[in-house]
């Protein structure tokens, strides 16, 4: 993946590590769980019929117990696919043109109230200040902004950008500090999985957009920061929002 400015961090990175360390627990016993099941089943489908019969009965019941564990809904799952949209969504903001843009990963948030608060992805270019989170949400469902709310397929979400809305605006706050005027950020979800208009959909201040459109929609904007401003607003966030892996790993 070709990186994009100053102090690129892996997209997902901490995500990732939640993931694997929720993955980890208890991984052995679930897995002799699942070869004691297997096992039963094998010796039943046996008795019954032929010996390779029980063979294959007991490979398809530790298959489908591995899949089953895999992707039943719940915390591994969410930090797995969390992660996996992120990774998404850092590389499509890889395309960006590096001469304009500088792009951060995985960040966390000034004067978090909590710990894990961190920011998805920060864009700093010449169209603008992103502040992003990536989200996957339903498959194929089709996302829309309707009477005040927003709507993937027929079921209403609640919650989806104020995330980015609150980074926006914390990060918005440092920013300004540091560098002496008013910087404005923008707030940004990048949809995974629901289907999204190809103008995007915005729900007060923040913008929903397809991963497949968010460079185009970044970089189509009008330009309202010179390249040394830039620059300047670029290496005040890396030095001001360290990475989450980091902060993870000193703890």
């Amino acid at each position: 993946m070709r990186s994009s400015g100053v102090g690129v961090s892996r997209a997902g990175a901490s995500a990732r590590h939640r993931y694997r360390m929720l993955a980890a627990e208890h991984r052995w016993e679930r897995r002799a769980m699942r070869a004691v099941v297997a096992c039963a089943a094998g010796v039943v489908a046996a008795g019954v019929g032929v010996w390779w019969a029980g063979v294959v009965v007991a490979v398809l019941v530790f298959v489908g117990h591995a899949a089953y564990a895999r992707y039943k809904p719940g915390p591994v799952t969410n930090w797995r696919r969390g992660a996996h949209a992120e990774r998404r969504t850092g590389r499509r903001l890889a395309r960006l043109d590096p001469a304009g843009f500088h792009v951060l990963h995985d960040r966390v948030l000034p004067d978090g109230s909590t710990p894990a608060a961190n920011l998805d992805h920060l864009v700093v270019g010449l169209t603008g200040i992103y502040a992003i989170a990536s989200r996957r949400l339903r498959l194929g469902a089709r996302m829309r902004a309707e009477r005040r709310r927003l709507w993937v397929g027929r079921r209403p979400v609640g919650g989806v950008g104020s995330v980015a809305a609150r980074a926006a605006d914390s990060v918005a706050e440092l920013l300004s500090q540091e560098v002496g005027y008013d910087v404005h950020v923008t707030p940004m979800v990048v949809v995974h999985g629901a289907r999204v208009a190809r103008v995007g959909v915005q729900q007060g201040a923040v913008l929903f957009h397809a991963a497949g459109a968010i460079p185009r929609a970044i970089a189509s904007e009008p330009v309202i920061y010179t390249s040394a401003q830039v620059a300047a607003i670029a290496a005040v966030a890396e030095k001001h929002l360290p990475s989450m892996m980091e902060t993870l790993v000193r703890d």
